[in-house]
């Protein structure tokens, strides 16, 4: 502990020098994009990237990563905006592998719509979030930054520039040692960063983002406006030979001015010209100043000129003095081949590397290898090499982190509300071979309840399409209550693989009846489908899903024994007229469950007895006036109490 504490104390120090002497504590690095930029935060695969990800960034000679988060829809929302205790629960991880590699990181708020323009409102939300964030993190080494807002757009600079400061003083309230990140309005433009005031707080990082020549970097991207999907195979630098074609979509728009024009624009004078404009901002203002995202969009560009453009931006970015992190990881501006499974021993881009200057890791020929032990797709978290790739119309309807009274571990999945053929996929990274487990008798396992009778839902594999006259063929196994009977309590389901069968496949809009051509040396996702019935109204719950050997040994779910006492929200909330409220004891206690009004009254007594260690539903049917009530459990010297509101 004393050498831990030593090792911070000198980190504090370093960066207080560095700050005082106007030095980049960090010099290169790249963003992590798409792992907390979900659209709330229990959808977020928190197994997307592990300390051993961190590990392989740091071997390519990158000091620093940027950490995209969409802080606001990570919230519970207005008026006080109260950071979800989950975010910090895996922003503590991350932040815990880059202290203890030495990796600088950057708490991005990247809370971004490019659709939507930044509302002078928005103070209204930064300023609770950020207090939050940096009440958490005030305590963490000077390896962490805070930075206060990705690209505001479409709001005045004098307005940003003063919601900017606001948002400076509040986390200075509560912590004033660590680095906060600083940009201009409009799309953190370089243009823009001369229209920022001169904060009077000295320990800013001031941050730009570098896109041109728009029209080549971000050639293929549907989110621009207009959408910039028809523009392919733009060079870079400018050749009149090796010119597309204009597509006639695109004329009349801004788009096709800047085509015109790239026999200007399209220069490596011209980009070195623009990227003057912020060291010429850096030089005299005397602050410190960062690229916080670059890069080329991958679909529709040729990588020969992606090379040469980040070689261009890249050295030149250093030649002024200036640090940088690209955009991004893995992903469309990404370090990876296009079109492969982005795995870093075998699909770096190995000519983009070394054009930024980074270290290129040895890169070995890929080939699948049969599964021979099993493997986990759920436990807590997602599992390794598998992508959390739902299909569901309602961001509410799936909790891959419910703490609701799990089989085993910390979480559950509880999946509530799913329309007809909605499902959870888990996609298999790279495609999995099965078939030494098929062949050898292994077992597909997990954990299931539910509470509604007649529930039907489907579990299959889905194999890989590979080519146009091969459709992805299913292999399924439907789900019913002669499987799991469905009381609400925990049952352990065993289907050996060899009793799924092959179900046909959905290709192009058609429907393909079955042919016997599923491949299991090829399977691409695993699915849990609503494929029987919607689930209006209903819900299911999952744990520890895996395949396993033959010899694997049977859990008998009702041996599991809770490790906490604990009373679990009611469902539904709001009810009318009855509700089910869960409860767990870990040791034999006496329990007393009571309903009291607002007054604090006593409506019903639901339990008083001596209960053995289990988890226990009650439910409870209401018969008073619509309003709030509160549920309390009183297990030996245990209390808890949960509000309930009954609708009429």
């Amino acid at each position: 502990m004393m050498k831990i504490l030593k090792h911070i104390f000198l980190i504090q120090i370093t960066a207080l020098c560095f700050a005082q002497s106007g030095e980049m504590p960090f010099s290169r690095g790249v963003n992590l994009s798409t792992w907390f930029q979900e659209s709330n935060i229990k959808r977020t695969q928190f197994s997307k990237y592990t300390k051993s990800d961190f590990e392989n960034i740091k071997s390519l000679g990158c000091d620093v990563i940027r950490l995209p988060i969409n802080m606001h829809a990570m919230t519970k929302g207005a008026p006080d905006y109260i950071v979800e205790p989950l975010l910090f629960d895996f922003l503590d991880q991350a932040v815990s592998w880059a202290e203890e590699l030495g990796l600088h990181i950057i708490l991005d708020n990247h809370s971004f719509d490019p659709a939507i323009s930044t509302s002078p409102s928005i103070r209204n939300i930064l300023i609770p979030v950020w207090k939050q964030m940096a009440e958490h993190m005030k305590n963490r080494s000077s390896l962490v930054y805070y930075e206060v807002l990705n690209e505001p757009h479409g709001i005045g600079d004098d307005a940003w520039n003063a919601i900017q400061k606001i948002v400076i003083d509040s986390i200075r309230s509560v912590d004033k040692f660590h680095t906060i990140i600083v940009g201009p309005a409009g799309w953190n433009g370089y243009n823009n960063l001369a229209l920022m005031p001169a904060y009077a707080d000295t320990n800013l990082i001031y941050t730009f983002h570098f896109y041109d020549p728009f029209i080549f970097t971000h050639q293929g991207a549907s989110w621009a406006d207009p959408s910039m999907v028809p523009l392919a195979g733009v060079p870079f630098p400018y050749d009149a030979a090796r010119m597309p074609a204009f597509p006639p979509s695109l004329a009349g728009t801004w788009i096709q001015n800047e085509f015109n024009n790239y026999s200007t624009t399209g220069t490596a004078n011209h980009v070195k010209s623009f990227i003057d404009i912020a060291a010429n901002f850096k030089n005299s203002r005397n602050v410190r100043i960062f690229c916080g995202e670059f890069g080329v969009y991958i679909p529709n560009s040729n990588n020969d000129d992606r090379v040469r453009w980040y070689e261009l931006v890249r050295t030149y970015l250093e030649s002024k003095g200036i640090s940088w992190t690209s955009w991004d990881y893995q992903g469309g501006f990404g370090l990876f081949k296009s079109g492969t499974d982005e795995l870093f021993d075998y699909d770096i881009n190995v000519p983009l590397i070394t054009a930024l200057g980074l270290n290129v890791p040895p890169q070995k020929q890929f080939t699948i290898v049969a599964d021979t032990v099993g493997f986990d797709l759920y436990k807590d978290y997602v599992g390794m090499h598998i992508l959390q790739s739902t299909y569901s119309s309602n961001d509410s309807a799936l909790d891959f982190y419910s703490d609701n009274a799990p089989a085993e571990g910390k979480y559950c999945i509880r999946w509530s509300g799913a329309q007809q053929y909605e499902n959870i996929g888990f996609g298999f990274m790279p495609t999995k071979n099965l078939s030494a487990l098929k062949n050898n008798g292994s077992i597909f396992n997990f954990f299931v309840r539910s509470n509604f009778p007649g529930l039907q839902f489907d579990i299959r594999f889905v194999d890989t399409k590979t080519g146009p006259s091969d459709h992805p063929w299913r292999m399924r196994k439907i789900i019913n209550s002669s499987i799991a009977p469905w009381d609400g309590l925990w049952h352990q389901v065993r289907i050996p693989l060899s009793e799924f069968a092959e179900s046909g496949s959905w290709d192009n809009d058609t429907w393909y009846n079955p042919e016997g051509k599923f491949d299991w040396s090829a399977v691409d996702r695993f699915e849990i489908v609503a494929e029987q019935m919607a689930l209006t109204g209903k819900e299911v719950w999952f744990d520890d899903i895996r395949i396993t050997p033959a010899s694997s040994a049977f859990v008998d779910a009702s041996s599991l024994v809770p490790s906490e006492f604990k009373l679990f929200q009611n469902y539904p909330n709001p009810f009318n007229p009855s509700t089910t409220i869960r409860y767990q004891l870990p040791h034999n206690a006496h329990v007393t469950m009571r309903i009291f009004n607002v007054l604090g009254q006593v409506v019903e007594t639901l339990v008083d007895e001596r209960k053995d260690a289990d988890t226990y539903q009650v439910r409870w049917i209401a018969n008073g006036s619509a309003g709030v009530y509160f549920c309390r459990l009183q297990a030996g010297d245990f209390i808890q109490t949960t509000k309930l509101l009954l609708m009429k």
